[in-house]
């Protein structure tokens, strides 16, 4: 994304008790200061636009098109939607990893850092078979173990990174924040995916080798966007877990600009000192989340790829059509993105997924009802991925948020990682059932799971009614 760091507008006074070079990294003992903190969050920015470009060549449309240009079966395609959502469940593992190195800017090179690396593999490949070394079966073959590898390896390091923000993001500005580096994210991706779509198609070597180029300079934006990360203030998980357990109960940072120099001798962290010292699995405020979350995904996941289908295959549209909704679907994601952000830092992010939840449960309802008829195609289709677009954009946002909340300070990883662990394989399950009910049901498949999905997803919402939100404060 081709985005300026935004400077957050909030007030954010805090007792710069020492100077800290980009390179500096602290425990959970150490105040952050606030040049520091905003320099981090610049920096998050900016690497945010640059992952959404190295995304852009290393998943998507243009990866889907070239197994389609590879000529690859469905099967292929299948291992291509599930990989991504199965190699979460090896999250824990990369949290227990994390939670034993010294620093999470150096964990991060050796996980993701790598993972970026290896697509220069594929790039390579790409010209080998363009000079015939190599043939489409194979190039097929390598292209799915270079995303298994790299999302195995993304995996082991998303925790880490998780609560590297957490503890870097002031709590009352998180909503906000993550509002505006999301959408600068799908800023990017909006102006990007068609460019990148448009040189792949119109390039001289062919769309394979058009693919290559995209795909290498993907994965250099990709390596300069990790490298802003040496800007965020370091943390040393070792003295994070074995200090904050001593922290007062009311610790937490000072956010307010109306308060005096003497009220700013706070430390970052909030951290209720039961937070800290109760086992992951006796966490019932956890675990309630945990059962939300994983219902939530299966119940999306189990109509959710396929909206597409019905509108290709169903009924027939050109695909042209198909792509503008796509577009407005994410103009309205953007849109929406820091709208959300904002309310969840007034209200809390529990009343708005609440809301959403609703909202994005009877959707797949609006479904059954579409036709081909000039009316549906104009008017009706680009409403519905508007509004699939904007209530998304709460879920994602708020789902991301609530768990920062929930998630206590020590071992902050772990319980990340669990999480997504969770969503992986209930999200891979989610799929899976719903191909199964497409493939083995007669004519109106579709029209009736979408109907089941909606019971699932508002069903999904009941564990989340019981589950405490943190104070904001």
């Amino acid at each position: 994304m081709d985005f300026v760091p935004v400077e957050i507008s909030t007030p954010i006074n805090l007792e710069i008790a020492q100077i800290t070079t980009p390179q500096t990294t602290l425990s959970s003992t150490s105040r952050i200061p606030k040049d520091a903190i905003r320099r981090s969050l610049r920096a998050s920015t900016v690497d945010s636009v640059l992952a959404a470009v190295y995304s852009i060549g290393t998943s998507g449309i243009l990866l889907a098109n070239l197994l389609v240009e590879l000529d690859a079966s469905p099967v292929i395609f299948g291992m291509l939607s599930s990989i991504p959502m199965l190699v979460n469940l090896i999250q824990p593992l990369g949290a227990y990893w994390s939670e034993r190195s010294s620093s999470r800017f150096q964990y991060a090179l050796r996980t993701h850092g790598i993972a970026r690396v290896l697509w220069l593999i594929l790039v390579i490949a790409i010209a080998a078979a363009s000079w015939g070394v190599l043939n489409n079966s194979q190039l097929v073959i390598l292209t799915l173990l270079i995303l298994l590898l790299t999302n195995l390896l993304a995996g082991l390091g998303t925790p880490s990174w998780l609560s590297w923000m957490a503890m870097i993001i002031p709590r009352r500005l998180r909503g906000r924040y993550f509002g505006i580096r999301n959408s600068a994210a799908s800023l990017t991706n909006l102006i990007c995916v068609p460019i990148a779509g448009l040189a792949v198609s119109h390039w001289y070597g062919g769309v394979v080798q058009g693919y290559g180029v995209i795909l290498f300079l993907s994965m250099i934006f990709g390596i300069i966007g990790l490298g802003c990360q040496y800007f965020q203030a370091d943390m040393n998980p070792l003295s994070q877990n074995t200090y904050v357990g001593k922290l007062p109960q009311t610790t937490e940072i000072q956010l307010d600009a109306t308060k005096n120099e003497s009220s700013q001798e706070n430390q970052l962290i909030h951290t209720p000192s039961e937070q800290v010292s109760i086992s992951i699995w006796k966490n019932s405020n956890f675990l309630r989340f945990l059962l939300y979350f994983g219902l939530w995904t299966l119940a999306f996941n189990l109509s959710a790829p396929f909206f597409n289908l019905y509108m290709l295959d169903t009924l027939d549209l050109n695909v042209s059509y198909v792509t503008i909704y796509t577009s407005l679907q994410a103009g309205a994601n953007l849109l929406m993105l820091i709208v959300w952000g904002k309310l969840a830092d007034k209200i809390g992010n529990r009343p708005i997924l609440l809301f959403g939840g609703i909202l994005v449960a009877t959707t797949p309802l609006l479904w059954l009802g579409i036709g081909v008829n000039q009316l549906d195609i104009w008017l009706w289709l680009p409403l519905l991925h508007i509004l699939t677009g904007g209530t998304g954009a709460a879920m994602d946002l708020c789902n991301n948020n609530i768990q920062l909340g929930i998630a206590p300070i020590k071992n902050q990883s772990i319980y990340f990682a669990i999480a997504a662990a969770v969503a992986g394989a209930s999200g891979a399950l989610g799929t899976t059932i719903g191909s199964f009910i497409l493939q083995f049901t007669q004519s109106g498949g579709s029209l009736a799971l979408f109907a089941l999905s909606t019971v699932f997803r508002l069903t999904a919402l009941i564990p989340l009614i019981f589950t405490q939100e943190p104070e904001r404060g």
